[in-house]
């Protein structure tokens, strides 16, 4: 049985034309899969109903100009359509005409954000109903009570409805409900439950000819794998839907808030901001004014995580202002900490800002956002402390302070981040670091991708928060030991990355899923203003499970006792020296470990140091792609001169005697992790190894001395000319390699190859996500073979050259942790890493790694075979000084 989008009614006695009638049923039934003919069809049957005696046709007519007009998001008009589909049959006294009309116009009353409106309809539509337009009418009014929180009563009215349906044999509404029900077993963590509801919707769908319902369902799979951790997958499904919106030329706004959130989950701050920055538009633009606030929020954590305060600021205070004129009050509170946030991070402490902050807190206590408020606690005892306010300071760092011991561990990492506060502000430095190392310790427990965006948004912050208190306590000690250790802290501190794939331990898939379940739960039970204390104990329960899991489970997480004592880091270096660059206030400071001592120097203002590493990048690039005339590049060749000394006075001479000649392990900050190292003239020919800790580096090396493995594999991969001619050049000394050329580098075959590899060369184009090295890739004979997909491997190749432009390239978040293609080999098991921070010429780039390799065969390390192979290169020649300034060994050296 065909669908039956609206009934044929028998009340009708007045004679009427039964073209407009027929037109107006086709329009109707077009809706769901082609929206654009419909509304064609629609307006035809309206132009036809021309005598009082159409008044049938002209209101299924305007219903279906309505339905297709929020199809478009077009919610102003669609709205306005429906009314006149109601008035029209009112007016004839077609009374299960109005009914049907008023069920389309109850659901895009609640699109609007006007639920009270849309059950109110809803109510007035049920007197007159029975059947299958009353299973249509609870469909509707479950999915309004699905969108204001009420699921146990949503799901009830989905299980009455489909019982309904499917006794009636009506696939398209059956469809309709098993989408809606499908996204709800979805909030609730009923994952194989949703699993099957939305793959039973999307055959009906499809069996039907409706490809734009069907769209929309496989959009609702991306968020359903979203919901499981899985983001490849997620953003896989959602790419799928998109294709097709974009081939009718359509937007699915409310779609792109589900991407969005999965973009935050996976810290893809730059592509969630753009998401969520369209979302807005086109939401503003359909007139959809339910979700445009939550929109506004989304973009202002993403605008907040980059910095960019005044957007983050704005947006939050437009979003309030819409969740106060929807009357959603614990919403609004809600908007109100995020602009709380974006003050604090970007205006100067002022009385202005105590008061914002007091009544900030005061209404997310009383909406019951319990993280929230604390937060806002925290920072209204840092504005007391900044303004000299002690006592008012100290009574609520105190009033914070108390949940320390107990609630979810985000809750408790900021307690114990007031009581650092309160300790150092009564002269107690040695509790205030104690109660530092607490907090980040509770951090450290709380690596698990959340589900509440507003959760995630400030995890990262705050964990730079508290570690930079603990490193101005020990810059405050004067003892450069206590500094190292803070700083080694303060790396291994930062939050790693997000999972973007459940792990393959189950246990802990499920406790990863359930824990996601309940914090959106917790979310939506505070919006109702609900009891919220039985899920927040399900909440802490849930994350003691998945840190005493994760401790036991291989490769998932670092125990605070994987940092090396300076005694055993001593050692360790042998000749070597270690330098851990700190920034702090925007002055960089040097710790200088080796030779039996610790030292501390104050090195250079980070500013000063940034703009000189920007212009040497310019001009290496200028140099790297030969673009201007021979006068211009002699030119840019003094420019790199003049920078890479500028740097060294800046950051090498400060250090005197204690690093002169001695191979180096530099440990560095910010921007710093792509200077080219080597071109700096005090470590020219100097075996430099760059690392992002002391404590990884160390590991690295224990690593890379276990167990060698001999074989070797080299790749070449398309569109790149040197490729090929580079690495038959190199299989003829490798004689025993494996060689991956043209069709042959496959994704299958490199994976294969890599995954007994002891050094691998990859001559390739390569999309190096600094936000995110999991969606980095690398471009081989039938495709990209994307980072996370190496996760698979058993263990990567202990040495990894990479000869492509910008392939040693990080995005630094805070705590300095590196992200990008580098940190994820890294963690796959790469010890040491040869890649280039700035573009490299082809030809230089053959030459530098044909004298690389050389010295690796002759058994010299990674860092002192590019040393000696850098050193050996001609100053004058552009190409070769560009490809020996960008090449840097990072890792175990």
């Amino acid at each position: 049985m065909g669908p039956t989008l609206t009934p044929r009614l028998a009340e009708i006695r007045e004679p009427e034309a039964p073209s407009a009638r027929r037109l107006a049923e086709a329009a109707l039934a077009l809706v769901a899969s082609k929206p654009h003919a419909a509304r064609r069809l629609a307006r035809s049957a309206r132009e036809a109903a021309i005598t009082p005696a159409d008044a049938m046709a002209l209101s299924l007519a305007e219903e279906a100009l309505g339905l297709a007009s929020r199809q478009f998001h077009d919610i102003g008009s669609a709205i306005a359509h429906l009314r006149r589909a109601v008035s029209v049959a009112d007016a004839k006294g077609l009374v299960l005409r109005a009914a049907e009309a008023r069920i389309s116009l109850s659901i895009v009353l609640a699109w609007q954000g006007k639920n009270t409106a849309a059950l109110q309809e809803a109510d007035k539509a049920a007197l007159r109903l029975t059947g299958e337009q009353a299973a249509r009418l609870e469909t509707h009014r479950a999915t309004v009570l699905q969108r204001l929180g009420h699921l146990d009563q949503a799901l009830e009215g989905y299980r009455r409805a489909l019982t309904v349906f499917r006794r009636t044999g009506n696939r398209h509404w059956e469809a309709r409900v098993l989408s809606g029900r499908g996204v709800l077993h979805a909030y609730r963590g009923e994952f194989q439950a949703a699993e099957a509801d939305m793959l039973r919707s999307e055959r009906l769908r499809l069996a039907l000819g409706e490809e734009f319902e069907a769209a929309k369902v496989r959009h609702n799979h991306g968020f359903l794998a979203a919901r499981r951790g899985d983001i490849p997958t997620a953003l896989e499904s959602f790419d799928r839907a998109k294709a097709y919106f974009d081939s009718q030329g359509m937007v699915d706004a409310v779609g792109l808030l589900d991407r969005c959130e999965a973009l935050l989950s996976a810290h893809l701050i730059d592509e969630a901001r753009m998401v969520a920055e369209r979302a807005v538009a086109e939401l503003d633009r359909g007139g959809m004014r339910l979700d445009l606030p939550e929109a506004r929020l989304m973009l202002s954590h993403a605008a907040l995580l980059q910095g960019d305060v005044d957007v983050a600021f704005r947006v939050a205070q437009l979003a309030m202002r819409e969740f106060s004129g929807q009357r959603r009050r614990t919403w609004a509170a809600l908007a109100r900490h995020a602009m709380l946030r974006a003050r604090w991070a970007g205006e100067e402490p002022s009385l202005r800002l105590l008061r914002a902050a007091d009544g900030t807190r005061a209404a997310l206590e009383a909406s019951g956002w319990d993280l929230p408020a604390l937060d806002a606690r925290l920072i209204t005892g840092r504005i007391g402390l900044a303004l000299g306010r002690v006592d008012r300071a100290q009574a609520e760092l105190a009033a914070a302070s108390r949940a320390r011991y107990r609630g979810p561990i985000e809750l408790r990492s900021r307690a114990w981040h007031a009581e650092a506060l309160l300790r150092q502000a009564s002269g107690n430095r040695r509790g205030a670091s104690g109660a530092v190392r607490a907090g980040l310790r509770m951090l450290e427990q709380h690596r698990a991708a959340l589900g509440a965006t507003e959760l995630r948004a400030h995890v990262s912050g705050h964990a730079e928060e508290l570690a930079t208190l603990g490193l101005r306590l020990a810059l405050e000690s004067r003892r450069p030991e206590r500094l190292f250790i803070w700083a080694e802290r303060w790396r291994a501190a930062s939050l790693r990355l997000y999972p973007v794939r459940p792990p393959d331990d189950q246990v802990l898939a499920a406790d990863f899923a359930r824990l996601r379940q309940v914090v959106a739960e917790l979310e939506r039970v505070t919006a109702r203003s609900g009891e919220t204390a039985p899920l927040l104990q399900q909440q802490a329960a849930l994350e003691r499970r998945i840190r005493d899991r994760t401790r036991r489970a291989r490769g998932l997480a670092l125990t605070e006792e994987s940092q090396p004592s300076l005694t055993a880091l001593r050692e360790q270096l042998g000749d070597h020296i270690l330098v851990e660059l700190v920034r702090l206030d925007d002055q960089l400071h040097a710790v200088v470990v080796g030779d039996r001592r610790v030292s501390r120097h104050r090195v250079a203002p980070y500013p000063v140091v940034h703009d000189e590493l920007l212009h040497l990048h310019s001009a290496l690039r200028r140099l790297a792609t030969a673009h201007g005339t021979e006068r211009s590049l002699e030119a840019a060749a003094l420019l790199v001169d003049y920078g890479a000394r500028r740097l060294d006075e800046l950051l090498i001479a400060p250090l005197g005697a204690r690093v002169a000649g001695r191979p180096l392990v530099m440990v560095p900050t910010g921007e710093l992790h792509a200077a080219p190292w080597p071109l700096l003239p005090s470590l020219a020919g100097v075996a430099v190894t760059i690392s992002p800790s002391a404590t990884f580096w160390c590991r690295a090396v224990l690593r890379a001395n276990e167990g060698r493995r001999r074989h070797t594999v080299l790749v070449a991969g398309p569109g790149l000319p040197h490729a090929v001619p580079e690495v038959r050049a190199l299989a003829r000394n490798y004689r025993s390699a494996e060689v991956l050329l043209g069709r042959a580098a496959t994704v299958q075959a490199v994976k294969a190859a890599l995954s007994h590899a002891g050094l691998a060369h990859i001559a390739a184009h390569g999309v190096f996500r600094s936000d995110n090295p999991l969606f980095s890739s690398i471009e081989l004979a039938d495709g990209r073979l994307a980072v996370y997909e190496l996760e698979a491997l058993e263990q990567a190749p202990r040495t990894m050259v990479l000869s492509a432009c910008d392939s040693g390239l990080s995005g630094v978040q805070p705590g300095d942790e590196i992200m990008g293609l580098a940190a994820t080999l890294f963690r796959l098991g790469t010890c040491t890493l040869l890649a280039a921070v700035t573009p490299v010429p082809d030809h230089a780039t053959r030459v530098l790694m044909d004298a690389v390799h050389q010295g690796l065969r002759r058994g010299l390390g990674p860092a002192q075979a590019l040393a000696r192979a850098q050193a050996r290169i001609d100053p004058g020649d552009h190409g070769l000084l560009a490809a020996r300034a960008g090449f840097v060994c990072f890792g175990a050296g």
